[in-house]
């Protein structure tokens, strides 16, 4: 998707935080994407970057197997920044030399600024700077060419810069919030060093989108996956943007959406937009597949295959349907494709392409863009903060909220606990400002007592979660007074159901979903 001349490229080795690099530089309003850093000379020289990051990466550089960039690319007279392991590996590749530390640096540290010029241009070169730090190897001996630029108590050369090349290293983090001059940093690197314009918005992206989606689809036919979330009903009132009656929407009841799901999303498209859209009934369709199936992974990709079954299907009685439109985001790109090894966290039933017998090409206008992102195109796209501001609903729906086997009694179990946590959290005035809260049906029962009588019974969890990309969340310190409520109208008013516990895990470790 070429929808900036000005770019910044960021080659990936691995890290955790690779993607939030890419949020940092786009929050500065430049377009930027993540690469796997094996990717070729011949392919970096013909994207024409303004600037190319080396993110961090589990690997150490010295290891025979490390992954490496060619080391071409510090040749080419753009700008470069090494993260962590990247600046290692421009080390090691420049001449100089990398090591495993005496002391690791894990967590925070105190940064102390020996050149300002630069990534350090306009920072207090006085004074001690929060940073985040995150290796066990330091670099040892500089490279040719190269002069310290910071240091720290257990890294003599915690920031490293060429004296007439563009090519700067940093050993800590400046993407994490803990690195309190991370955004000064990122913004000296691509204003200041790589002379990027503010260009990146959303009404660019919808200029450049809409031109590019009638050039693709011309006069053919496109059907949209629609769910009634965030991504499925931005991406459908994009391409309702570029080419009007073109695009069929298409809902599809899997019968694993929440209580009321359907009639409130086919009332909202049907009342308040122009888009015209079939609804599926596929309920049985889906119950039958799902029968004794309590892998995660196997649920995914049976739910993804009948989804794409089913839009075949529709597809086949709409003259000249050629696309399928679908809500693909990056994190569902980068969770479900691994750069460095072999590493899949999981797989998301919208991403790997289609199956070869499909006669749908597809069309994902969103697939480079974060959740935050997305938003702000929906609003950009006139979409009401109803739809917009809907928490995100993942679209294998409630069966990877139930921890094992999916059965109708099951279903219910968690629809019921799952209405009564969104009631209450709007009530409490916290349903915007989560990112998720819902319920999740364990695969346990435990001992209880009701009306003096034993029990056996299900087990509920409540997840909620502060995030925004989803790419990384924290648990939502909400209210004592709240849970208490939920917990016991959920054990009262939950046949089945006798005790309640709260997800206090992050992400990560953790992911936002069980599973």
């Amino acid at each position: 998707m070429d929808i900036q001349t000005e770019k910044i490229l960021i080659l990936d080795f691995g890290s955790q935080t690779t993607q939030l690099i890419a949020r940092r530089i786009r929050e500065q309003k430049v377009y930027c994407e993540v690469h796997p850093y094996y990717l070729s000379l011949e392919k970096i020289k013909a994207m024409t970057p303004k600037g190319i990051v080396l993110s961090g990466g589990p690997r150490s550089v010295y290891d025979e197997d490390a992954p490496k960039s060619d080391p071409d690319i510090f040749n080419l007279g753009i700008p470069v920044l090494g993260i962590c392991y990247g600046a290692q590996l421009m080390t090691m590749q420049s001449g100089g030399e990398v090591e495993k530390a005496q002391k690791r640096e894990f967590g925070k540290a105190e940064l102390v600024i020996k050149n300002s010029e630069g990534l350090f241009a306009g920072l207090d070169p006085e004074g001690a700077n929060q940073v985040w730090m995150s290796h066990g190897d330091r670099i040892e001996e500089l490279p040719a060419g190269f002069m310290v630029s910071a240091v720290s108590e257990h890294s003599p050369n915690a920031a490293i810069r060429h004296r007439d090349k563009p090519l700067v290293g940093v050993q800590f983090h400046p993407e994490v919030a803990h690195t309190l001059i991370g955004s000064d940093v990122l913004r000296n690197f691509v204003f200041g060093m790589c002379h990027c314009r503010p260009r990146w918005t959303m009404q660019s992206f919808v200029d450049s989108n809409i031109a590019a989606i009638r050039e693709k689809v011309g006069r053919d036919q496109v059907i949209c996956a629609l769910s009634g979330g965030v991504d499925s009903s931005v991406v459908a009132a994009l391409i309702h943007r570029a080419i009007g009656s073109q695009l069929t929407c298409i809902y599809v009841d899997n019968g694993l959406m929440r209580t009321g799901e359907t009639e409130s999303v086919m009332r909202f498209f049907r009342e308040k937009t122009g888009l015209n859209v079939i609804q599926v009934d596929a309920r049985d369709e889906f119950l039958n597949q799902l029968t004794g199936v309590s892998d995660p992974e196997k649920k995914r990709k049976i739910i993804g295959h009948g989804f794409i079954r089913i839009f075949e299907r529709e597809a086949g009685k709409i003259k000249d349907a050629r696309y399928l439109a679908q809500g693909t985001l990056y994190p569902d790109v980068i969770e479900s494709v691994s750069f460095v090894g072999d590493t899949v966290i999981k797989s998301h039933h919208n991403v790997g392409g289609l199956p070869e017998i499909m006669k749908l090409d597809l069309i994902e206008p969103l697939r480079d863009l974060f959740k935050d992102e997305v938003r702000l195109l929906g609003l950009e796209l006139g979409l009401p903060e109803e739809a917009v501001y809907r928490q995100p609903f993942p679209g294998p729906g409630l069966a990877i909220r139930i921890i094992g086997e999916i059965t109708p009694q099951r279903l219910e179990v968690v629809r019921q606990a799952d209405a009564i946590v969104l009631e209450e959290m709007k009530r409490a005035g916290l349903y915007r400002q989560t990112w998720q809260s819902f319920a999740v049906l364990l695969p346990i029962q435990t001992v209880g007592v009701m009306g003096d009588e034993r029990t056996y019974e299900h087990v509920v969890a409540l997840r909620c979660v502060d995030s925004l990309d989803a790419m990384t969340a924290d648990w939502s310190r909400l209210p004592y007074d709240l849970l208490g409520r939920m917990s016991n109208r959920i054990i009262n008013e939950v046949r089945g159901v006798n005790r309640v516990v709260f997800d206090i895990s992050s992400k990560p470790p953790g992911t936002i979903e069980w599973e």
